[in-house]
């Protein structure tokens, strides 16, 4: 699979009349004499931008490339049952549950007498 090459797709739809206008208004603003400096800038810019994505594209493949085929399979250890804290007989049939209380917490003394 081969990606496009950078190109300035704007340039595509632009027409010659309208190429023809905007090379007239550069003209006016830069002059005669700067028009060789102006496009010889240019042509290095499109040249750095087009290096610049030519890198990014072989970045990406180099990661593709890196990626393994198949990850690794995870392994998980079974879970052992929690070891019971209460009596381990069952209560007598008919009596009444009564759930655990919690711990109380101490009485702090904060200095005020009442």
């Amino acid at each position: 699979m081969t990606l496009p090459t950078a190109s300035l797709a704007f340039l595509d739809s632009l027409g010659g009349s309208e190429m023809i206008l905007i090379l007239v208004v550069v003209l006016i603003f830069f002059g005669g004499e700067k028009m060789p400096e102006f496009a010889k800038g240019l042509g290095k810019a499109i040249r750095e931008f087009k290096k610049a994505a030519g890198d990014v594209e072989q970045e990406f493949k180099r990661a593709i490339d890196e990626l393994p085929d198949k990850p690794k399979p995870v392994v998980f250890k079974p879970v052992q049952p929690p070891v019971p804290l209460g009596p381990t007989e069952p209560p007598p049939p008919g009596a009444r549950q009564v759930p655990p209380k919690p711990p109380e917490e101490p009485q702090a003394d904060h200095g005020i007498d009442a």
